[in-house]
């Protein structure tokens, strides 16, 4: 959290109850999403969250790389998440358990997490 207020001048939102909301909201996500997978239907969902995952440890590298500060959660995005989203959509496009479509619906999907992340961090607080 500390990191985070230093590096963006509009994080007076960020506060630890947030912080444990998005990651338990994010661990019950991924839950819900094996369990669907267990039934065959998460494919598309499970290329939603590599996508978001994915799309957040590029920017723990970004913000790391621009702060040139270690950014909590860079090494997870980087050892983790980005190569299993590569792997993943390798995996699920190869077998033809995802159509192109499909993959690149959830890619974007996934991918446009930075940008409603930062719209709830401009937008004016109640």
């Amino acid at each position: 959290m500390a990191w985070y207020r230093r590096y963006r001048i509009d994080a007076s939102r960020i506060t630890t109850r947030f912080l444990v909301i998005i990651n338990a909201a994010l661990l019950i996500a991924c839950w819900d999403i094996a369990i669907l997978g267990r039934r065959g239907a998460g494919v598309p969902y499970w290329l939603t969250i590599a996508a978001l995952t994915c799309s957040n440890g590029c920017w723990h590298a970004w913000a790391s790389f621009k702060s040139r500060e270690y950014s909590p959660g860079v090494v997870t995005g980087i050892a983790i998440y980005i190569p299993l989203a590569i792997f993943g959509y390798n995996y699920f496009l190869r077998s033809g358990a995802a159509s192109t479509t499909t993959a690149l619906l959830a890619a974007i999907v996934g991918a446009s997490y930075p940008f409603w992340s930062a719209l709830f961090h401009r937008r004016p607080q109640p």
